[in-house]
């Protein structure tokens, strides 16, 4: 039976600001008018949470509910969610966040993630011994950039929903820094990422059997997040779910 997660805390209702989209005063950082315009619910692949035309339904009576890519070869994640398109406005959103040295988005961005559908219960299916982390960074990303974009975002989603797993940014390393994959086509970004995460060896025992929700801030083609995914598999996970903020189309 679900747990009932203490309801997301608006961090930013009491706090006057400006909506970064539309500039409307005063408002949250992105009002409740430019959420329901630019956040509609779509339908998306239960397994790498692309995008799906509205009804695949193929005469069957039912959706279909993963892409042809993941029907042919199966990602190593259980499932992904994602609560927003990678366009405009979250894609500047992100930029600023990522990028703008800002990380108090990680607050924006966590409280619209738990509105998209499956995130809630996922988190609500972690039980004590757990596991909620981020896809890491290598050390020389991290020191340019200061932060771990999606290890603020855990923490404000461990804060938001009152998980009962642990979180952690040392338990999945990423022993190889690799080029950006901005520019490179989806063969090429898999090959990019290979072996590129491992778990750490000292802590294998407290991952044997045990869920993980890994969290990432942008998901382009999946090539990172299926390599740390299959990481923690072969480290004897039970089950690793992605959940991402945007996705790309």
């Amino acid at each position: 039976m679900l747990r009932h997660l203490p309801k997301p805390a608006s961090v930013l209702q009491t706090l006057a600001s400006q909506c970064a989209v539309c500039h409307s005063w005063p408002a949250r950082r992105v009002c409740a008018a430019c959420v329901a315009r630019f956040g509609q619910v779509v339908a998306r692949c239960d397994t790498c949470a692309l995008r799906l035309p509205s009804d695949l339904s193929l005469g069957r009576g039912h959706p279909a509910r993963r892409c042809a890519t993941c029907l042919r070869q199966p990602p190593p994640l259980n499932a992904c969610f994602a609560a927003m398109t990678y366009a405009y406005p979250w894609s500047e959103l992100v930029a600023s966040y990522k990028f703008g040295g800002d990380p108090a988005w990680a607050a924006v961005l966590a409280e619209l993630l738990l509105q998209a559908p499956g995130v809630p219960q996922a988190l609500t299916a972690l039980e004590a011994g757990d596991w909620l982390m981020p896809l890491p960074l290598s050390p020389a990303r991290l020191q340019s950039r200061g932060f771990n974009q999606a290890w603020e975002l855990v923490k404000a989603l461990a804060r938001q929903s009152g998980t009962l797993a642990q979180t952690d940014a040392r338990l999945l390393l990423r022993i190889k820094h690799t080029p950006p994959q901005a520019q490179l086509k989806r063969e090429a970004r898999l090959q990019n990422v290979k072996g590129a995460f491992v778990v750490d060896p000292l802590r294998v025992p407290g991952l044997q059997g045990r869920r993980v929700l890994l969290v990432d801030d942008v998901m382009t083609s999946g090539a990172s997040l299926f390599a740390a995914a299959q990481a923690l598999r072969d480290a004897g996970a039970a089950e690793v779910c992605g959940v991402v903020f945007a996705r790309t189309e």
